[in-house]
């Protein structure tokens, strides 16, 4: 029997799937003397895709008539969103209020497809290249089940005249590639759309570069300009790219013959959906399709940050990773086409408020134009150094002496000078003479007037405004004074605690003095240490310091917003904390028994019996369950370890340490952030740089439970030898359950009785939740049901991802 999420994983991606009633009218193939026409489609066999006439943006024509674009292309034809993988007239769109008959797609005698207007005799777009060496009237043009449309020849299929994976435009399907043809010179190079809507060549292309074997570039088109680089293939992956070889979904592969080279890549599942493409941003991304959803999510993505995409945001702009929106306009300068801003093509830029002075009268010898600095950027590319010029000052009238110069900058005695346009500037975050250089820009005086008469009316309503919330100010603080006073009477007495009272705020000195003075320490981690203290009233508490660092005081926010006002019973409990000047402490309930990992990996702790074991692994995914899907906003933990996990005098487990615990609201399916949690327990997402959900927690706690099992470490440094093979425990944990060998990864020094079926379900949900894509793990909610009998759960797959981690090149 399917598990539960197993089943659920293969309904997500089979509801997109369902034949339309019509589509058993249509062909697949268009034979020599037949036509295409608009409302006519080819479809693949196995109906995943169409060829045919589709509709997007429009086209001025004769002045004020707006007309459709139409295009011939390639789409999914069973995915409700529409998304197209490759389009034949991209740069010539045909302008016509609705299609009729007279445009017409035939394959010629000579084995070309021609999309051709019969009313004005005009050929709108053609394969170009037809096999005019032989002829044939048995030449057919058939749209494949990858998507490939092939011209062949129908008594011969293997003899290909023509095919589009030849001539990709902005996406890579499986199957399909990107590299050159030694033989004709042909290149197989992706080139981004235009915008979110109109498909005709951007800006950007993906290429092989020519300079280097085995290598790709993303560039700008028709230029020397290279933004990212893959580095050189090594066998299994680019260099610069190792994230390649954890990819949950597809594998990819460098083809090298006599004729060919290009990189191609192919799905682990052909249930899947996904593709490459090169966005109109410039990224390179790959999609996957989740018919949950409804939507493309995004599972990989270079270069990383976007603003490392060359003049992604256009001219006179700033672009900043760290900000929304992501590119501004400089300072005196506005959107100069925001409706194309708002379809994420940028390339317009930005352009001037005011006109330079110099610009209104070039007779004028000393310009009144002014600089604005711009500090902590990336220069703008295509500096003119300019030698023998010794200051800063010279370099200002260096500028200004020329009416083409719009910025310049000083930076080590080197005087730099811009003429035309801005592009490529990046905001970093930090000082100046630490991270990025200053750019000082040019703007007419009368820009500068304006923001100084804004700044007096400012300052006028300011004043204004200010003496009429005085009095409001000051009652304000009245009542924060009257506030702190109650918190100061409410942690003089922290010995009155009482269930469900909530989170106490508790005085430094009352803390010093529950813990004598911060004597008796239980353990320490990155941001602190804990201390065992004795309330008044004999309450028992652990008390966390945290260090006055930045970071500290980020996690004492983040961990008293997480758990304060939650409760569970596999959730230690926050009792209160302390705030005072430089001080931040957490108090919690006390744990008699430690953390997990003092039990399983010391000689110290106490030998967990199985029984004991099993109902630790229960209770702590019943605690992430809670936090997952029964809490206000979904919590994510993302720290999910032995260290983490609390035991109280019964061995009943308890999560603890939220310090980089994420919120993500209930009307989010994702969240980006920054890598967190512990090394050898963090789910493979996370290296890849997407957005997370809580299925990185899902992935850890499959690597607890594995240690769980065997008492081990999961650490690649504790793998044992076999042979000339190191063997990592997960790894081997999987083939040994595939094998029915749960019995030798039993912990050797286990006693009592043991339930082998409970190991044996054990084994099972870990190895189902350490699969590298989060759609193959189950939910806590399902771990919880399958480790109390309620459900089945079958045979997991072996995780690819464990064997690349040993350069394993197949499944043992």
């Amino acid at each position: 029997m399917l598990p539960p999420y197993y089943t659920l994983f293969w309904l997500l991606f089979s509801l997109g799937y369902s034949s339309p009633a019509c589509a058993a009218a249509y062909s697949n193939t268009l034979m020599t003397g037949e036509a295409l026409i608009a409302g006519e489609r080819l479809i693949s066999s196995n109906g995943k895709f169409a060829l045919g006439f589709f509709q997007t943006g429009s086209s001025k024509y004769s002045g004020n008539i707006t007309l459709p674009n139409w295009y011939l292309g390639i789409w999914f034809n069973k995915i409700p969103k529409f998304t197209v993988v490759w389009v034949a007239n991209r740069d010539k769109p045909i302008t016509e209020p609705s299609l009729n008959q007279s445009i017409k797609l035939t394959v010629s005698g000579d084995g070309k497809l021609v999309l051709i207007n019969h009313v004005t005799n005009s050929e709108i777009w053609s394969t170009q290249i037809g096999n005019r060496t032989k002829t044939s009237t048995n030449i057919t043009a058939v749209l494949s089940d990858n998507g490939n449309l092939v011209v062949q020849d129908a008594s011969k299929p293997a003899r290909i005249w023509w095919q589009s994976f030849d001539h990709p435009t902005d996406v890579i399907l499986p199957g399909g590639k990107i590299g050159r043809n030694k033989v004709t010179g042909l290149m197989y190079s992706l080139v981004s759309k235009m915008n979110s809507v109109d498909p005709s060549s951007g800006s950007y292309c993906m290429e092989l570069d020519p300079s280097s074997p085995k290598q790709y570039v993303d560039k700008l088109c028709n230029t020397s300009i290279v933004y990212f680089s893959t580095g050189e293939w090594n066998g299994q992956y680019f260099t610069s790219v190792p994230e390649m070889s954890g990819n949950a979904f597809a594998t990819a592969k460098f083809v090298e013959t006599h004729e060919e080279e290009y990189l191609t890549y192919y799905t682990f599942d052909e249930t899947v959906t996904t593709i490459c493409l090169l966005d109109s941003d410039g990224l390179t991304k790959q999609l996957l399709w989740v018919s949950a959803l409804q939507d493309w999510e995004m599972i990989y993505v270079q270069p990383k940050a976007s603003c490392d995409v060359f003049a992604v945001c256009g001219p006179f702009t700033v672009c900043n990773d760290n900000a929304l929106p992501m590119c501004i306009c400089m300072t005196g300068f506005s959107v100069k086409s925001p409706k194309d801003w708002s379809l994420n093509d940028r390339r317009g830029g930005c352009i001037r408020n005011n006109i330079l002075e110099c610009s209104k009268n070039k007779s004028t010898k000393e310009s009144t134009d002014q600089f604005f600095s711009i500090s902590s950027v990336r220069l703008p590319y295509d500096a003119q150094a300019m030698e023998a010029v010794p200051t800063v000052q010279e370099c200002m009238e260096v500028c200004l002496r020329d009416c083409n110069c719009t910025g310049y900058s000083y930076s080590k005695g080197v005087c730099s000078i811009w003429q035309g346009d801005l592009v490529n500037v990046k905001q970093y975050n930090g000082t100046t003479g630490t991270n990025g250089e200053i750019l000082y820009l040019r703007l007419a005086a009368e820009e500068l007037q304006s923001w100084e008469n804004s700044g007096r009316r400012k300052m006028i309503i300011g004043v204004a405004f200010g003496a009429s919330l005085s009095s409001l100010v000051l009652f304000v603080l009245v009542i924060l004074l009257i506030i702190r006073r109650n918190k100061r009477k409410l942690c003089d007495h922290p010995n009155k605690i009482k269930d469900g009272g909530g989170v106490l705020a508790f005085g430094y000195v009352d803390l010093q003095r529950a813990t004598n003075n911060f004597s008796e320490k239980l353990g320490g981690g990155g941001f602190g240490n804990v201390f065992k203290g004795i309330l008044n009233d004999s309450n028992t508490i652990a008390v966390k310091t945290l260090d006055g660092a930045r970071q500290g005081d980020k996690q004492f926010r983040a961990e008293i917003s997480t758990i304060g006002m939650i409760q569970h019973v596999n959730l230690v409990k926050l009792i209160g904390f302390c705030c005072e000047r430089d001080k931040r402490m957490l108090v919690y309930e006390h744990m008699v028994n430690r953390s997990l990992d003092a039990h399983l990996f010391r000689s110290t702790g106490t030998l967990l019996n199985w029984s004991t074991r099993y109902k630790i692994a229960i209770g702590i995914a019943k605690g992430l369950s809670y936090l997952h899907e029964n809490c206000r906003d979904c919590i994510i933990h993302c720290d999910v370890k032995p260290e983490n996990i609390l035991l109280d005098e019964a061995f009943v487990p308890k999560i603890a340490d939220f310090g980089m615990a994420k919120l993500v609201g209930r009307e989010f399916s994702r969240v980006l952030t920054t890598m967190r949690g512990t090394v050898g327990y963090l789910a493979p997402e996370w290296i890849s740089g997407v957005a997370i959900t809580q299925k990185v927690d899902v992935y850890s706690y499959g690597m607890v439970l594995l240690e769980i099992i065997s008492g081990r470490r999961n650490s690649l440094v504790e793998c044992t030898s076999n042979g000339d093979q190191a063997i990592y425990f997960p790894m081997q944990a999987a083939s040994k359950l595939i094998q029915g060998d749960v019995q030798s990864l039993l912990d050797q020094q286990l006693q009592g009785e043991i339930n082998m079926h409970e190991v044996e379900t054990a084994c099972k949900v870990a190895c189902w939740c350490i699969q590298e894509s989060e759609f193959y793990r189950p939910t806590m909610g399902e771990v919880v049901q399958v480790l109390e009998g309620l459900v089945d759960v079958s045979m997991p797959p072996m995780p690819r991802l464990l064997q690349t981690i040993l350069g394993s090149s197949a499944a043992p």
